[in-house]
């Protein structure tokens, strides 16, 4: 499995496995995290992946895994070698299943007629399409409990806005060029809007209080307005 890796701080090692945004890349990432979590190595604090490179955090200066003395860097790349080749390849897809519903349109997806001119489509079809799809959680970024998602159809992909709303709402569903993602609460964004869910994607008082993880698979269904206001009072 190949990669490189370099210290991003003198408590933190980010291994590289590409440079571009990559399912096949992604996959990598995802299956180096898994071996690094089997692999109990000492004193790692976090394994966090991301499109194409996985961050791996220490205890400071615990001196159990990596340290500044000359070889340490050398010895933490060895152990990390050895605990993420020369096994099978882990499924990458073999993370939870997880059911979003999205009142697609009006209101909650004001973008979604300018996607839908863009792509030469109607709105029935961007809605067809973008809900027939598998995602991958490919990361999460930008704010606790956001997910970057990959496996968006190629004609839906879609320019960001030109001027960010200073304001997007919790649970919007929206498309950022090649990605689709969800905001989990207002925040500002430059994303196409399309849609909104009534799950709430980060709750502190949750545990784990984000919804979805790295690696989990996601499916969107439509729902109407009834439905998605219903869902929002009861308890998630």
């Amino acid at each position: 499995m190949d990669f490189t890796a370099e210290p991003l701080s003198e408590d933190s090692l980010l291994l590289r496995f590409g440079a571009t945004i990559d399912p096949a890349i992604n996959a990598r990432v995802h299956a180096a995290a898994a071996r690094m979590r089997a692999a109990q190595l000492p004193g790692i604090t976090e394994i966090a992946p991301a499109y194409a490179s996985l961050l791996l955090c220490f205890e400071q200066g615990s001196g159990s895994f990596f340290e500044k003395e000359s070889g340490s860097f050398r010895r933490a790349v060895e152990s990390i070698l050895a605990a993420v080749s020369g096994q099978n390849e882990p499924d990458p897809f073999s993370g939870r299943e997880i059911d979003i519903p999205v009142c697609y349109g009006g209101a909650h997806g004001p973008d979604l007629v300018d996607i839908a001119q863009h792509a030469g489509l109607d709105v029935y079809q961007v809605i067809e399409r973008h809900a027939a799809r598998e995602y991958m959680v490919a990361m999460l970024g930008f704010a606790p409990g956001f997910p970057y998602l990959l496996g968006l159809d190629r004609a839906l992909h879609t320019p960001r806005r030109l001027t960010p709303r200073t304001r997007v709402p919790a649970g919007s569903v929206a498309i950022g060029g090649s990605q689709t993602g969800i905001y989990p609460r207002e925040l500002p964004g430059g994303w196409m809007l399309i849609g909104r869910t009534p799950l709430a994607l980060f709750d502190p008082q949750r545990d784990p209080p984000c919804l979805l993880a790295p690696g989990d698979r996601v499916r969107f269904r439509a729902i109407d307005a009834g439905e998605f206001i219903a869902m929002r009072e009861s308890p998630q």
